[in-house]
């Protein structure tokens, strides 16, 4: 894979606007500034999946303890609009699957406890069936706990049936590379996918967060769908994408009705976790590199006019901003 070949170093440079921080005030201080300049809401996830160690999966809950109990406390947020937690289930496991069921759960009876609604991510098709089985359960349970579909795998016209009325669902073409057998590779395809998963979800009284950067598909949704169910349909896109101009668009009802738009805000502890999360969005477009550099120049340019200040540098290991 070629973005496996970037040095460290330039991986980095590039992930500054993609990445709120090293420590959960950067991205506590990267969702107020959301809310308070621009009205956008946040989801908060740690990068740290894929662990190797049984310490690694302990720092992990022990962190996303806490960034529960402050989007509980953080008194820049009112209780509808405090962030709400994204986990990967792969961040509890050194092994096994299962091994990161109990861990998730106490997680999602934890924010349950504190009034922050939690959403299991997806990842590789390995964990399509545990996520959806594991959050759906949650569900129904009682907690606010959401999680994720992925376009890109044809299994996922057939998953939405076991979606119930009232889960939050965010809706992706997904990253992960996955063989022809069970995904397609076609990106027209994952848009469609997209637009008619929403048409059934809001069917099935779900609620829709509908999460990409395509101004086309973005306007259909507006336009088509979320008329027809205001009060559950959401727009989600990442940290450091510019599109303040389509974000304001569809909060203010240009396209038909006002749509709330949420950023997904990952932050780090360290560098090796971030330098990961932009190898997989490298890896799903190419282009990357030159958006980031043509963003990069943009962002100086518009400094004064951007709703969201740049994300905060992280930090190197020998303390000094990189």
């Amino acid at each position: 894979m070629w973005s496996r070949l970037v040095p460290g170093p330039l991986v980095r440079f590039f992930a500054r606007p993609y990445v709120a921080g090293h420590s959960i005030g950067d991205a506590f201080d990267c969702a107020a500034s959301a809310w308070s300049l621009a009205r956008l809401r946040s989801t908060l996830d740690l990068l740290g999946e894929d662990v190797t160690e049984p310490d690694q999966v302990k720092a992990n809950l022990r962190t996303y303890r806490q960034v529960i109990d402050r989007a509980a406390e953080d008194g820049r947020f009112e209780p509808g609009v405090r962030p709400t937690v994204s986990v990967k289930p792969s961040a509890f496991t050194t092994g096994q699957l299962d091994d990161s069921v109990e861990p998730v759960r106490s997680l999602a009876e934890h924010a349950h406890r504190r009034g922050v609604g939690l959403t299991v991510d997806m990842e590789d098709r390995r964990w399509t069936d545990l996520t959806l089985e594991l959050a759906t359960d949650l569900y129904r349970r009682g907690f606010d706990v959401g999680t994720v579909l992925q376009t890109r795998l044809n299994r996922t016209e057939k998953d939405l049936e076991a979606i119930p009325a009232g889960m939050r669902i965010r809706l992706v073409i997904g990253i992960y590379p996955e063989p022809a057998e069970v995904a397609t590779t076609d990106k027209g395809v994952m848009k469609d996918r997209m637009l008619e998963s929403a048409a059934t979800l809001l069917e099935r009284g779900a609620r829709v967060e509908f999460a990409t950067h395509d101004d086309g598909v973005l306007e259909r949704f507006a336009r088509e769908l979320a008329p027809r169910a205001p009060d559950r349909c959401e727009v989600q896109m990442l940290l450091g994408v510019p599109r303040a101009d389509m974000q304001h668009r569809l909060q203010e009802g240009y396209f038909g009705v006002p749509v709330p738009v949420r950023l997904y805000v990952p932050f780090a502890i360290g560098w090796r976790d971030a330098t990961a999360y932009l190898r997989r969005r490298m890896a799903e477009s190419p282009s990357m590199m030159w958006l980031v550099l043509r963003n990069l120049a943009s962002r100086r340019r518009r400094r004064r006019a951007l709703p969201i200040p740049s994300a905060p540098a992280l930090e190197g290991p020998d303390g000094t901003s990189r």
